[in-house]
């Protein structure tokens, strides 16, 4: 049988890359291992990276015009470019194609802190400068003291904090391994202990930089080398200046990859399960609930250690959902009762235990959710429900949890589905709030109109500028949502920060809650001001709330604070046809805006103009609790 690495070795020879480029992500994912339970190795996105080193962007782009381009400057204290075949892997396994710019040995702070330098022209996406020993050793004397260590690793600090507010983009550092060539050339063990406090207060204090620079990621390395196996190999440092070795720049690009899936918004949201040998050892339908295990065996043991892992994630605000071939009733009795599980019936948000195909259980999952099935990470021990899965809904990401049930978590973490810049309270509260979410739909189905739901659902809604600590917020919703965003696109949380308080820029959050509980901030606006207009540049809105006239409310604010406030004489908007926003193309229409004349923009982009003669007025049901900055007790509108 052909493997994705076999076929990727066809394309090239055929000259086919470029032309096939879609097919990539798949042809690594039916890799046995694509990414964590080995160790001692440097996995298969490595040689993918070298077999696609060399495509052209421009004729990928040209074939696939909708993939997502990475530009990556790559710089460091020793040789980085090692890392540019495991990353460009690693990227094109997520459907990301990497542009990397490579900066020249030595050249690190230059490349950096020049503006004119290539790496700085190249507008990156993402900055990775690679830190190792030498950061610090090459500042020491040649007869070196722990001291002497502790002076460096203080300038040090201060060059990298100098980079982190100086690079405009992402800048990517890393932890330093301390390698045991330098340790021991200290006989005394004191001395020793000292230098291991004083190189791990070094990077303790890195890892807290990033608290105080929302641009700045740092990579902790220590989980990495424990996971795999040497820092580096002592022939390529001493003759090629490679400092950390293949392997753990291997691990270092799957955890850049994940960085860059962020960054664009490509975070999956929930965690679909199988059961049977998945979540617990055994068979419900055979074996029934007493010959199950997740405790107490040797191998009950291990599926343990899964469920605490699924919880852990699911309190960050992962959903989790089951698709299994069992007896409803009889799932539900287990979840409820079994004396090994820690996961209950309530940490899931859908359980779908029927006899039905897997993908059109995890369609009808992503429906129910409100989601499309390329935010769901699918993991089961089948392989031919895993295949299934791979043929019927091809956008969800696939789990093999399959032999060794010990591997179970590696394999679970190794591609870091979930991985996000920061976590927000709205995050921690997503599987409350989408159990509420099921309480509102029994209410519109007990409803005798869609009307008398939204009377009796008590919406509310405040707009007002973001508070600082909702940033990241903000951010992540931009980037995270897909079909209420009317040009597509997101904003990082350094341009949040930056266009709350630009003049002439008008940005707004949108929080909402109802009957049911508080949907906390669930929209924003961004426009330009300028020449008499408001121009609306975006919109997003969660689509936990579409429906609910929160998107009309938001708008009638904005055009009566455009005319009233502002003193304005028109408000434009664009649409942007996307993939995913086609339910919001009649958004604008619908609130009285008149489309331009003109001829579809780019992407087919449309635009609209409002006089703001008649601006149109909150839906009835929707009771207003902030306007832009004020704050009425009670304004029914």
């Amino acid at each position: 049988m052909t493997t994705g690495l076999e076929r990727l070795r066809e394309l090239r020879a055929q000259g086919l890359l470029e032309k096939a480029y879609d097919q990539v992500p798949a042809l690594l994912a039916e890799e046995d291992d694509p990414a964590g339970a080995r160790t001692g190795a440097e996995g298969p996105a490595a040689g993918a990276g070298r077999l696609l080193a060399g495509l052209d962007p421009d004729a990928v782009l040209g074939h696939h015009p909708g993939t997502p381009v990475v530009t990556v400057a790559v710089t460091g204290q020793s040789t980085v470019g090692q890392v540019v075949a495991p990353l460009t892997g690693e990227l094109a396994r997520h459907g990301m194609l990497v542009r990397p710019v490579v900066g020249e040995y030595g050249t690190f702070l230059r490349d950096l802190t020049d503006p004119g330098s290539a790496l700085r022209t190249a507008e990156p996406d993402l900055t990775l400068c690679l830190l190792d020993a030498e950061t610090l050793f090459s500042q020491v004397p040649a007869v070196w003291r722990p001291e002497d260590v502790e002076t460096a690793a203080a300038a040090a600090l201060n060059r990298c904090a100098a980079m982190a507010d100086a690079v405009p983009a992402t800048l990517v550092l890393n932890t330093v391994p301390l390698p045991r060539t330098y340790s021991h050339q200290l006989v005394d063990h004191r001395s020793r202990a000292r230098l291991g406090a004083v190189w791990r207060e070094f990077n303790a204090r890195l890892l807290r930089l990033t608290e105080s620079a929302p641009r700045l990621v740092v990579i902790d390395l220590d989980p990495l080398i424990g996971a795999g196996g040497p820092v580096t190999d002592p022939r390529l440092a001493r003759y090629a200046k490679v400092q950390l070795g293949a392997e753990l720049l291997a691990a270092y690009a799957r955890e850049v990859a994940h960085l860059a899936r962020a960054l664009r918004g490509r975070i999956r949201k929930c965690l679909v399960l199988d059961l049977d040998n998945t979540l617990w050892d055994g068979v419900l339908g055979d074996d029934g609930p007493d010959g199950i295990a997740a405790a107490g065996t040797l191998r009950g043991e291990a599926f343990g250690a899964l469920q605490r892992c699924v919880k852990q994630l699911g309190s960050q605000g992962v959903l989790l959902a089951v698709s299994s071939k069992n007896d409803e009733g009889t799932v539900r009795e287990t979840l409820r009762n079994h004396p090994d599980l820690l996961l209950r019936e309530d940490d899931f948000v859908r359980i779908n235990a029927n006899w039905r195909p897997k993908d059109g259980n995890l369609a009808d999952i992503a429906r129910q959710l409100d989601i499309g099935t390329d935010a769901l990470v699918f993991a089961d021990d089948s392989p031919a429900e895993r295949a299934q899965v791979r043929l019927g809904a091809p956008a969800a990401a696939v789990v093999p949890l399959d032999g060794e049930p010990a591997l179970h978590v590696t394999r679970l973490l190794a591609d870091g589905w979930f991985d996000t810049l920061s976590l927000t309270d709205e995050d921690r509260a997503r599987t409350g709030e989408y159990h509420r979410q099921r309480e509102r739909r029994a209410l519109h189905e007990n409803s005798g109109s869609h009307e008398e739901f939204l009377r009796a659902l008590e919406v509310t809604v405040g707009l007002g500028p973001p508070r600082p600590h909702e940033f990241a917020r903000v951010s992540q919703l931009t980037l995270r949502t897909n079909q209420f965003n009317l040009t597509g696109g997101g904003l990082a949380e350094s341009e949040v920060a930056a266009l709350a308080d630009r003049p002439g820029r008008l940005l707004l959050a949108a929080r909402s809650a109802d009957r049911f509980g508080d949907n906390g901030l669930v929209g924003a606006v961004l426009g330009t001001i300028g020449d008499g207009v408001l121009r609306l540049d975006n919109m997003w809105l969660s689509c936990r709330v579409l429906g609910r006239g929160v998107e009309q409310a938001c708008l009638a604010l904005l055009l009566e604070h455009a005319r009233h406030d502002r003193g304005l004489s028109a408000v434009t908007g664009r649409y942007t046809p996307t993939a995913r926003n086609g339910r919001v193309r009649d958004l604008y229409p619908s609130c009285g805006f008149a489309p331009s004349s003109a001829p579809a923009g780019p992407g087919g982009a449309v635009e609209f103009h409002h006089d703001l003669a008649r601006v149109p007025v909150v839906p009835a049901h929707v009771r207003i609790t902030e306007t832009l900055g004020r704050r009425p007790a009670d304004e029914s509108r």
